[in-house]
């Protein structure tokens, strides 16, 4: 399983900004599948965007189409969720996640490989 380690997250108003950054260990990290989670107290794991290892296609939950972009750099073996206009709603734990699938679509269990996650708070 590949190593990975969030960073980039914090305290933020309602329509502010937010880069989340997520490091991986593997050098064939541009194999995998990566994904973005997110988890509110009391509620289950939220897919939020994925990006295809082959092409850099991406997909998005309708909540944050729009306002959030995922993106990677395989050369730093790094993936990267750019969020703006925030919402009092995103707060939550952001997970970055891997999978060696090559269509693990949006469930969490398809994707074997996690962070630790970073918190994101966004204040009304």
């Amino acid at each position: 399983q590949v190593q990975l380690v969030e960073s980039g997250g914090g305290l933020v108003q309602a329509g502010g900004s937010l880069r989340l950054s997520c490091a991986a260990s593997e050098r064939t990290f541009s194999r995998y599948f990566m994904g973005w989670f997110r988890q509110a107290p009391g509620k289950e794991r939220e897919f939020v965007a994925t990006i295809r290892w082959n092409d850099g296609s991406t997909y998005y939950a309708d909540s944050v189409k729009g306002r959030f972009t995922i993106s990677r750099d395989n050369a730093k073996n790094t993936v990267y969720l750019q969020m703006n206009s925030l919402k009092p709603e995103d707060t939550a734990v952001y997970y970055c996640a891997a999978s060696p699938l090559k269509e693990p679509g949006t469930y969490y269990k398809n994707f074997g490989s996690w962070g630790q996650g970073t918190q994101v708070t966004v204040s009304s």
